[in-house]
């Protein structure tokens, strides 16, 4: 049983090199505060939601690791209660190396990040493959998305933490730039259009 929350990544090898570097003293305090959270927040759920891509890492019984991307609409990622996340999980290239790791080994890790916030988010915890379970499959597949779920993913939270944006990149989704260029457009034309009717004012004056 771990003292702590953050000690699902702290171990005590990893402390030792905390302790080496300096570091230990912050993340001690951080552990006195009372660590790292181990419930989705109503912040997290949204964020959670919002995403359109995930990493999900996972590592056999002989510990090789291994991270698979997931991706879909904003919503895909569906939060069913503070502790649980849920997907489905889209037909690929049925390596099926994910659910091999999982029925070998239940710890896995999920890897978020919005490039355009800036903003990371690493959730540590347990993962089960559930075949066989339409309703549950119906419950978390996207509306109105062309894709063939085979089977659903539950992941449950054992603690997550938050990055700071330091050296991430700040990127926008194809639709946002497109969204915002067609709205440019617009105001450019109708700007262009009043100049055309303020000229023509003037010319019928003179």
């Amino acid at each position: 049983m771990n003292a702590f929350t953050s000690d699902v990544a702290f171990t005590p090898t990893v402390k030792a090199i905390q302790s080496r570097k300096g570091s230990r003293g912050t993340y001690g305090r951080v552990e006195e505060r009372g660590g790292w959270q181990a419930t989705i927040t109503p912040d997290l759920a949204a964020f959670i939601e919002a995403q359109t891509s995930v990493f999900l890492a996972t590592a056999n019984a002989g510990g090789q690791p291994y991270i698979q991307h997931r991706g879909g609409p904003a919503g895909f990622l569906k939060v069913l209660d503070e502790q649980t996340i849920g997907f489905a999980d889209f037909s690929g290239n049925r390596q099926f190396i994910t659910q091999g790791n999982l029925q070998d080994n239940a710890q896995a890790f999920l890897f978020l990040i919005d490039y355009m916030l800036r903003q990371r988010i690493k959730i540590w915890g347990r993962a089960r493959v559930v075949e066989d379970d339409a309703a549950l499959t119906a419950r978390l597949m996207p509306a109105i998305y062309k894709a063939r779920p085979e089977q659903s993913i539950l992941f449950t939270i054992t603690a997550w933490d938050a990055n700071c944006p330091q050296h991430i990149p700040q990127r926008f989704e194809a639709a946002d730039v497109a969204a915002a260029l067609a709205e440019r457009d617009r105001r450019i034309a109708d700007l262009e259009r009043e100049v055309a009717g303020l000229r023509d004012s003037a010319g019928n004056e003179a």
